[in-house]
């Protein structure tokens, strides 16, 4: 089983950074913390749009006419698998684009329901996140309260 310390690390060392260590009576958001957070979403970034080349690369190489269905069904398949997450990766590059958005409005890092600060450790672990721990279990008891 993963460990979840190395797992929210994970993000910070694809981006080659290590965890966010503020300074006593630093402003939240400045411009180092905005830094550190644009050096990780163009990282990932960067990465995801890697992964959308590699997959077109691969289907290109791999796309064969087999004679057994069977085969071809099993490409099929595994074509259909890749599809689904690379528009899977496609929404979230969107979300980061829309991230740096925000750092570069000066929007970013609190919460877009009742405006606190949603916290350093929380954003580098999820640096898309736009809701604070309490608002976004809120959503998730109301969500789950619609579905049951």
């Amino acid at each position: 089983m993963p460990n979840t310390a190395n797992k929210a690390l994970g993000l910070l060392a694809l981006a080659g950074v290590k965890p966010y260590q503020e300074e006593p009576n630093e402003e939240y958001m400045g411009e180092p913390q905005l830094e550190h957070f644009k050096l990780i979403l163009d990282a990932w970034r960067s990465q995801l749009r890697q992964e959308v080349d590699r997959t077109v690369t691969h289907m290109q190489d791999e796309a064969a006419n087999f004679p057994d269905p069977v085969d071809r069904a099993a490409q099929e398949e595994e074509f259909s698998l890749e599809l689904r997450t690379r528009d899977r990766e496609r929404k979230l590059i969107k979300k980061i684009e829309k991230t740096l958005q925000l750092i570069e409005e000066d929007d970013f890092g609190f919460c877009k329901s009742c405006g606190i600060e949603i916290g350093i450790r929380r954003l580098e672990a999820r640096p898309t996140a736009d809701l604070c721990i309490e608002c976004k279990t809120l959503q998730e008891i109301k969500e789950r309260q619609m579905a049951g």
